[in-house]
Order: C-alpha cells, then sequence, then structure tokens
C-alpha cells in the first residue's frame, strides 16, 4: 500500500499472536447449600412476606396451568377433522 509506513509482513504469519494453552473445561458445580444459606441463617422469618409470595407464586402456577390447558383444547379442536354429511 502506498504511504504505508509499517514494515510489511507476510499475509500468512499473524502478527504476534499470544499461544494460549488448551484446558480441558472443568464441570461448573453449584455451591455447597450450607454455604448459600449461610448468609441468610440470622435473619428472622417474615411470615407476611412469605405468604405473600407463596400466594404470588401459587396464582402464577395457575394461570400457567390454565393456560396451557387453553392451547391443549385448542390443538386438540384444530386437529378434529369436521365430519361431512
Amino acid at each position: 500500500m502506498p504511504g504505508n509506513s509499517a514494515p510489511a509482513v507476510h499475509a500468512s504469519v499473524p502478527a504476534s499472536v499470544p499461544v494460549v494453552p488448551i484446558v480441558a473445561k472443568e464441570e461448573w458445580q453449584p455451591p455447597p447449600v450450607a454455604e448459600v444459606l449461610a448468609v441468610y441463617a440470622g435473619r428472622a422469618k417474615d411470615t407476611v412476606t412469605a405468604t405473600r409470595g407463596a400466594a404470588k407464586v401459587r396464582e402464577s402456577l395457575n394461570r400457567a396451568k390454565a393456560a396451557a390447558a387453553q392451547r391443549k383444547a385448542a390443538q386438540k379442536t384444530a386437529r378434529r377433522t369436521p365430519k361431512s354429511a
């Protein structure tokens, strides 16, 4: 290239690429349960919040189940071929 002051490097030779050794990837394992729960050990149980949270989870699961049942019924109806007389 005209005006290029850098020294010419052959196209097949990469310019100082660090070589990284290939190491077998270790399987990730979650931390021990006792270690995770230790953070919450000193906390008092807030039953009002826990009850509200459980109610929200229950409501969400019920909505999901109802939606799944509705989808399944719609698919079943769509698969059923109309019977001609």
